[in-house]
């Protein structure tokens, strides 16, 4: 199997709802940063702007049985597991239905098995740990956990690739690799590569460098059952872009490298690809959200009792 291709013959568009779930990743992140400017957001907040397409990608080939160890920057994966985006929202806010009752915020998730957490490399010796309860308890699902370039920076990264492959482990590692870490780009911090370090442990390294959905699962479906089947952990590496800040006004990137990464954002291309269907789609997903924020913004502050 060849690597990943962005030149390969493809359907110009993905199908309706695939396309829905991308469009309305990327408004809802729209939505927060207009929020957090007007400040009725507290706190702080990290948009996947750029990167919608990896859970979306990801999103059928995992199961309800599988566990998802989200990230700092983890609203995509969130949406793209439960297409919640009241409840997301309504969490970041601190207003009633929020999915952890307005404790949680933006960085930390939990909701049957799906976990976030905004400490760097925290996920992965979790999910380390769960993928060997999966192995002994329910055959056939894994633990996937999404790191970003950044992360490789974390003793733990090392610790738990050690394990998950001595002990034949049914691990899923997504690399979101955006070229930076926070405001330090990572040919600057980071010795080696993605790939070296995760077969240095004897893990199997996949690498993404296109944004079509339907490419990347067709790419990614057999990896992921022999994950699955073979008690294999697998790296897989996606060479993203991140649009925005790593937070809301600190970037440091010059000019130049946020307008690359915004000539081949999935946005654009889709945008061209076939303007009329992605026009009706955007403004639905558009709309869709703007009317969530004006429905959650009037719900009252969540009242959180500790002993309830």
């Amino acid at each position: 199997m060849t690597e990943s291709s962005a030149v390969l013959a493809r359907p110009p568009l993905p199908d309706d709802g695939d396309l829905d779930l991308l469009l309305l990743i990327r408004h809802f992140e729209l939505a927060l940063l207009d929020l957090f400017g007007q400040g009725r957001i507290d706190g702080t907040t990290h948009t996947c702007l750029g990167q919608e397409y990896v859970p979306v990608s990801l999103r059928p080939l995992l199961g309800e049985t599988d566990y998802v160890f989200s990230n700092h920057r983890g609203h995509g994966h969130y949406l793209a597991r439960f297409e919640d985006p009241a409840g997301l929202l309504a969490e970041i806010m601190g207003r009633e239905g929020a999915v952890c009752r307005g404790v949680g915020g933006s960085q930390h998730i939990f909701r049957d098995r799906y976990m976030s957490t905004g400490v760097q490399g925290e996920s992965l010796p979790v999910a380390t740990g769960v993928a060997l309860h999966l192995k002994n308890t329910s055959p056939g699902s894994l633990a996937c956990v999404y790191i970003g370039d950044g992360t490789w920076g974390e003793g733990a990264v090392y610790e738990a690739l050690n394990i998950a492959s001595l002990w034949r482990l049914p691990l899923l590692v997504v690399v979101e690799h955006n070229g930076i870490a926070q405001s330090t780009p990572t040919a600057r911090q980071m010795a080696g590569t993605v790939r070296g370090r995760a077969e240095a442990f004897g893990a199997r390294h996949y690498r993404v460098d296109t944004s079509d959905v339907t490419l990347i699962r067709e790419e990614l479906a057999p990896l992921v059952s022999e994950v699955r089947l073979e008690n294999r952990p697998l790296v897989v590496e996606f060479a993203t872009q991140r649009l925005g800040p790593h937070s809301k006004g600190d970037d440091t990137r010059p000019r130049e490298v946020v307008r690359d990464a915004e000539a081949h954002d999935w946005y654009r291309r889709l945008a061209q690809a076939d303007p009329r269907r992605f026009a009706r789609a955007d403004e639905a997903q558009r709309a869709r959200v703007a009317a969530l924020v004006e429905e959650v913004c009037a719900r009252p502050q969540s009242r959180w009792d500790p002993c309830a």
